[in-house]
Parts: C-alpha cells; structure tokens; sequence
C-alpha cells in the first residue's frame, strides 16, 4: 500500500483582507487597544463557547488592562444543582441518549444576578468595562465585541483529558459518554442559537482552539472570507480517533502516528464537528465549520435544501477502518417517528457503506436472515448482553462478502455492521450519535468500560422484513448506468425510497461536468491519485483533491468541472458524489 498525499490541514485562502488578523496575546492586545483608544467609556465584552479556557484569557489580558473593571458573567449563572433540574428531561439517566433541547441561554442565568451584573455595567463611571465569559453578551451588547470560540472536536479532547466538564458542572471525571452527551443534546445547540447573531455582528473572533496560541480576525474579514467559501470548493479538517475495532488502513496511507494503537475513524466530512482553517496574510484562523453553516446556511445549502433542513448540514462523510482490526458493533438506527418521538431530532440516521478497499473475504452485515424469528433472535442477543453466550451472528445475520467499490445501502430500521477486513467510505445522514448497539462481540470500550448497548430501543426499530431476498434485491450494489460518453461514465450507486441521499459514481480519464443544480454536494475521489475541480467560467480558484479526500461543492457554485491532474493523468479515477434529492 502506497501513502497518498492527503491533506490533513486543508486550508482556504481568503482574498482581500490579509492585515485583517494577528496572532499571538502580544499581538491581540495591541488590537483591542488601538480599537477602544480615546473613548471615554468603553465597553469591551468577550462572549466564550463553553470549552474556551478563560484562565488562559485572564491570565494574558487583566494584567495588560489592569485599571478596567472586570467582570465575569458566569458569575450570574445559575448552580449547579438549579441547572440539573432544569435539564434533567433533556439529561435522561441513559449513558448515551439524551433529548434535543430547546432552550435558551438567558435560562441558564439567575435573572436578579444578571440584572445586577447589567446595572454594574451601567454604572460604572467614564473607564473600561471588560465582560467575559459564556454568556456575557447577555451583561451588555458590547461597545467592542469579541466571540471566543473553538471547534467541537477540540473540546471533546479536552473532555477525554479529564480537563473539561460540561459547562456549569463539576464532572470533569464523570463518564465521558455522558459528559459528551450532555454536551451534544444541550449545552452546543444553547450556544448555537446564542453565537449565531452575535457572529453576525461581532467585532472579532478570537480562535482559541491551541492552548497559548491565539489568534484574532476582524469580523468583517471572517464574514467576508465565510461568504467567499460558499462560491468555491472546499474541505474540512478531518480528524482521526482511534477504536477498539479499529484497523491500520489509514494509519498507513495517511500517514498518520505509528505509535497509536489503530484508527477507527476518520470524520473527513462532519461539519458539526470538524473545523475550517482560513488563511488570512500570514495568519491562520481555526474556526467550526459550522460557523459556515449557521451564517450562510442558504448559498451553502440551496433553496431547497435549507427550507427542508434550516441551518443545519444534513450529510455526513467519514471513514471506518476495519483492515487489520474487528467488526464493528452490530447494530441498527432508528425510524423517523422513533427518533422524533423519543430524542427530538427531525430526521434519522439512514447511511450506507461504499467499500474503498477490502482485503480477501471480508463481509459486511446486512439484514436479517430469511425466516429469523424476532423472539428468537432477541432471546440470544440478551443472553450475549448478559455474558452467557456470544451472540449467534451466523444463524440470524446475513453475510455478504464486500469487495472495493461495492455500495451497500443501509436505510434506517436495518440491521448491519461492517466486518473485519473493510475500509468503508460511511456516507450518511447527520444525526451520528442515534446507532443502538445490539450486539458488541463481547468486548470492552478503549476506556476498559462496556460499550453500551441498546436493546430495548432496537428492538422497537427493526424491520424484520429486510431479510435475505430483500436485501440482496434492494440494498446491495445497486448500481445503474445513467449515462456515458468518451472517457467518462455515470452511475447511480445508491437510491432507496426511504433515505434521502443519493449517490452517483463517476468512472473518468477526461473532464467531467458536474452542476450542483441548486443543492450542495459532497463527493469523494474513490479512485485514482489526484484530479483538480475547475470551474468552467473561471468563477473560482481550480481546487486539487488528492485520494480518498472529501470536499464540498456548495449549492452556488453551479457548474463545475472535474479533471485529472498530476498523478492522476493517464489512470481511471472515480469519484462518489452525493446530494439531496428533491
């Protein structure tokens, strides 16, 4: 196996405001300084996401503005045992599931402390007023406002670090599923709806996602370069995490650290999580990707797609490795009504699997055998749950050898798993964390835990119908020629009624147009070593892809065009492209 020279820090020029950002506290400071000098009064607020280290902001800013009159706005919020009363539908006492809050962060403050952080603000005389912290817009708008923010992946590390619990709580060594599902069903959708005007507004963004090494763009600029990306191609930064059935694929063709144990995931396409690296002169801003998506959810999405969607990113691309490693848990997602019902999401977890490589005989799980009794099957998972026995795959389960470039359509409801063996592109809805773990080959998590599984939902969301015929008839390579011409062919490789993504393969030695026809699109180079994507007026920068990286064509692009390009002159490439269908 040869590495490739995928990008793991795809970074995105914005044109026209390079003296628009500086780095460094040093650099920070001298900003903020200039922006509030020969004023009077100034009130200079710096609203956080929860996860940014305010020690690290005291630290580097009371002393260099020691004569302003400092406040911290989280001294207004409520405690500790007054917020889990609050949360406590949304919590659950599960491990994993919570529900999808709706609240608003004024509910998350002692309304008589706030108003008595507002009035101190008022009346304080002629001087610098600094306010900071999660939630101190809600203090005062800001005469200056700065919004400190940091990309969720970063702060899952700093929770896996046992450095960070869940905002307003003192669980830094709680469980860190329920630390991370606290975080994902409550405290990122409050702060969502709370950063998203002040984005929209703000002064600066301060990027605090490398300890003592920060960075601050003006707002103007980080507007300016957001809207410049929904008229061009770009990528996320992905990030890899290692599993406890995770294999060596991509340990070795991205070369990634040796020393680690595995690689199970790679989130190449996940813009709840992932970031976006923006390059500004000579400095660099990591920001969340969904700050794109939550200021211009329109020119990124289509028309059609956010009226359905609303600022949300509704497809998920990443990587599960399987070669040299284990199965994944079997498992199912679920119905539409059952996730509506039971977790508040509007939309489920339907996926499939488009296999990159495969080593000899490898498998993937898909669907119930013919003639499988549900009792009987549900008997045997829950004598495996209570270490009795293995569960009996072989009886119950189909399983269908997976080779490279086979697609594997997974709508909710279906049972599955990929088996030891697959490098597997995972092409899916975004409500990631809803997959009920049935069964787990009866092993420990990497936190020496039991992985949790989920029998009583699953067994309320399989469709038993999806058996040996069914399956082989409706959800396994499914692939139909659509059209072809000299030195290109497209294929629909994925389509069932009740899921929303479709796919199509494109074989190619040539140019291939493409037009986003007023909806995002997401695609992967499956095949082949390079190609760069143009646009045929010239309405872009020409964008290279390298191997297996994804990258995004948002819904204003319109036409565009793929072409081999270094290495990748003279092969075959292919890619895999995916959309909303109407």
């Amino acid at each position: 196996m040869k590495k490739t020279t995928y990008d793991k820090y795809p970074e995105m020029t914005v044109s026209g405001y390079d003296q628009h950002a500086c780095r460094g506290w040093d650099a920070i400071i001298a900003e903020l300084r200039h922006r509030i000098a020969g004023k009077a009064k100034t009130v200079l607020v710096i609203d956080c996401y929860p996860g940014v280290r305010l020690e690290e902001l005291e630290q580097a800013l009371q002393a260099e503005f020691s004569t302003a009159r400092w406040i911290n706005a989280e001294t207004a919020r409520r405690d500790e045992q007054a917020l889990h009363a609050l949360l406590a539908r949304n919590l659950t006492d599960d491990r994993v599931f919570g529900v999808l809050s709706c609240h608003q962060l004024p509910e998350f403050f002692e309304p008589v402390a706030l108003a008595n952080l507002q009035k101190q603000v008022e009346t304080t005389p002629e001087a610098l007023v600094i306010v900071y912290g999660p939630g101190a817009a809600l203090v005062h708008p800001g005469d200056v406002l700065v919004y400190a923010d940091l990309p969720r992946w970063e702060i899952q590390m700093r929770m896996r670090s046992g450095e960070l619990g869940n905002w307003g709580a003192e669980n830094h060594n709680e469980d860190i599923l329920r630390r991370y599902k606290r975080a994902f069903f409550i405290e990122w959708r409050v702060f969502d709806r709370h950063k998203t005007p002040l984005l929209k507004r703000a002064d600066y963004l301060l990027d605090t996602t490398v300890a003592n090494a920060p960075a601050m763009v003006s707002g103007e600029a980080l507007r300016a370069g957001l809207e410049q990306l929904t008229r061009r191609p770009f990528r996320v930064v992905p990030f890899f995490d290692p599993g406890v059935w995770g294999g060596q694929w991509m340990k070795q063709q991205f070369d990634l650290d040796p020393m680690k144990p595995n690689y199970a995931w790679c989130f190449d396409c996940v813009p709840e999580e992932n970031s976006l690296l923006m390059r500004f002169g000579d400095v660099r801003i990591e920001i969340p990707s969904l700050d794109l998506v939550l200021l211009h959810p329109r020119a990124l999405l289509g028309e059609k797609v956010h009226a359905r969607f609303g600022a949300e990113f509704p497809i998920r691309f990443d990587f599960l490795d399987t070669i040299g490693g284990q199965n994944l848990s079997f498992q199912v997602h679920p119905l539409t009504e059952y996730i509506q019902q039971q977790f508040g999401m509007h939309y489920t977890q339907d996926e499939s699997y488009y296999i990159l490589d495969a080593e000899p005989g490898a498998v993937v799980y898909l669907g119930v055998r013919s003639g499988t009794e549900p009792q009987a099957m549900f008997d045997d998972l829950r004598q495996a749950a209570r270490g009795e026995k293995a569960f009996d795959d072989a009886r119950f389960v189909n399983q269908i050898p997976a080779c490279k470039h086979d697609h594997f359509l997974i709508p909710a409801g279906t049972v599955h798993c990929s088996g030891a063996g697959t490098m597997v592109l995972e092409i899916s809805a975004t409500p990631y964390i809803f997959t009920f773990k049935l069964w787990d080959w009866g092993r420990l998590g990497l936190d020496g835990l039991p992985r949790p599984v989920h029998l009583d939902h699953g067994e309320q969301v399989i469709d038993w119908q999806r058996d040996t015929e069914w399956v082989h008839q409706h959800l396994v390579n499914r692939i139909d020629v659509l059209a072809e011409g000299d030195g290109w062919r497209e294929e629909r490789t994925g389509l069932h009624e009740r899921e929303f993504i479709e796919t199509r393969r494109h074989w190619f030695t040539g140019p291939v147009t493409h037009h986003t026809d007023g909806g995002v699109n997401v695609l992967n180079l499956v095949e082949g070593a390079q190609a760069r994507v143009e646009s045929p007026n010239g309405a872009f920068e020409p964008f290279v892809v390298h191997y297996a990286e994804t990258f995004i064509i948002p819904a204003s692009v319109g036409e565009y065009r793929i072409t081999p390009w270094g290495k990748g002159v003279g092969q075959q490439l292919a890619t895999v492209k995916a959309w909303v269908r109407g």
